[in-house]
């Protein structure tokens, strides 16, 4: 997909596309779109990372934005938060644990079991699972979203290790951590989207 496409979608259909940038937030996807022309997928990125990064400044605006974004479901709980971790925290709450639940249940998204599938997330023996599902309540207990970690640029041997090591993390730090796997996580599916290089990181 080239950019002179990505500018001529119409706002449903871009959407459509990139809804799922960010994790179950589709609302990001459509706030971007009111931000046409991009220029390249470098462009096209910042304007999703920036509005992440505004968020405290753009809630209010965004509610008394365009009707279609009523129609948009925020992430499970469907309503924005006022303050400024609560609604980072609100974009973390929306990604899967790894090798949790949802992935034994069959509803993550198409996204998150590509990726989880490609880090061998989807074939752990019983007692890796139990060990990963002890360390993401652990996690979730102490800061309250779960772990988030771009599974593409990682592997079944190193999660477990990551996710202890970022256990022992004061809950400030670990938020702008989490955050910035989410860009990771975003930068590498617009990537595919537009079959572009995901190197760069």
């Amino acid at each position: 997909m080239n950019m002179e496409k990505v500018n001529s979608m119409d706002f449903g259909e871009f959407v459509d596309v990139f809804g799922n940038v960010i994790e179950r937030c589709p609302l990001i996807a459509a706030a971007v779109w009111s931000q046409r022309p991009f220029s390249d997928l470098e462009d096209l990125e910042k304007h999703f990372f920036a509005f992440i990064d505004a968020l405290p400044q753009s809630v209010e605006s965004s509610l008394r934005g365009p009707p279609c974004f009523s129609a948009l479901s925020w992430c499970p709980g469907g309503r924005w938060e006022h303050s400024l971790n609560a609604v980072w925290e609100g974009i973390l709450r929306c990604h899967p644990d790894l090798a949790g639940r949802e992935q034994q249940r069959g509803t993550l998204s198409a996204e998150s079991q590509r990726e989880q599938s490609g880090a061998g997330l989807t074939s752990l023996g019983a007692d890796e699972r139990q060990q990963l599902a002890k360390l993401n309540a652990q996690y979730r207990a102490r800061f309250g979203f779960p772990f988030v970690l771009a599974a593409r640029l990682s592997d079944r041997a190193a999660v477990p290790g990551e996710l202890e090591r970022r256990l022992h993390s004061q809950p400030a730090q670990e938020l702008r951590t989490a955050l910035g796997e989410v860009k990771k996580i975003g930068h590498l599916r617009l990537a595919d989207l537009l079959d572009a290089d995901s190197s760069r990181l």
